[in-house]
């Protein structure tokens, strides 16, 4: 009997996230890296870029709670019902400044980017679409982080990464790679979690 091709993915963790009304298991990355690298405090204001389905816009509410904010931007549209102090905008990450919630004085403690290219099955193609949207997620960091604010960035390892790891640690005092154990075992993606922007 073959398997129904739409279950090949789920595990125990998508089960989970179900169970606790997240809409994706992506949730248990950030929740790992919140726990060993406390990027997020009570009252943030945080950034999520690639925030579609919006698993980690419900974590990240939680985080910062009713005194803090919560930004997403995705091409894709967020369908969940979200609390009161998120808000998700169907855009592209390039345009933030056109939105109205935006300004030249708007400022984050954090930029989370869960970014991932549509992916083509060619690892090193892969690895540079990746690195190429990391560059887009550093530059929005750069512009709208608040000085010693924190960025999270997920990227396809690749020949690229060493590069990419070079500028982070050209703007932040402190870069850590990091590997959730929820990532899938086969993924080549991994995080990186600079802290104090320069």
């Amino acid at each position: 009997m073959k398997n129904n091709p739409k279950n090949q993915w789920e595990d125990h963790l998508t089960r989970r996230a179900r169970t606790e009304n997240y809409p994706a298991r992506s949730v248990y990355k950030l929740e790992e890296i919140q726990n060993k690298f406390k990027v997020m405090n009570k009252n943030d204001q945080v950034l999520d870029l690639g925030c579609a389905p919006g698993s980690w816009l419900l974590y990240a509410s939680k985080q910062v709670g009713s005194g803090g904010r919560v930004l997403g931007i995705d091409l894709s549209s967020v369908d969940i019902k979200l609390p009161e102090n998120v808000k998700a905008v169907k855009e592209n990450v390039l345009n933030l400044e056109k939105l109205p919630v935006v300004d030249e004085t708007t400022r984050f403690n954090v930029v989370l980017s869960d970014m991932a290219p549509s992916t083509t099955g060619r690892k090193d193609v892969d690895a540079i679409k990746s690195y190429e949207l990391c560059c887009m997620a550093l530059a929005v960091a750069d512009q709208y982080l608040v000085p010693s604010g924190h960025f999270v960035c997920k990227i396809f390892q690749g020949n690229e990464f060493k590069e990419f790891e070079k500028k982070v640690k050209s703007k932040f005092k402190e870069c850590k790679i990091f590997k959730p154990d929820s990532c899938r075992k086969q993924s080549k993606e991994i995080y990186m979690i600079a802290k104090f922007k320069n």
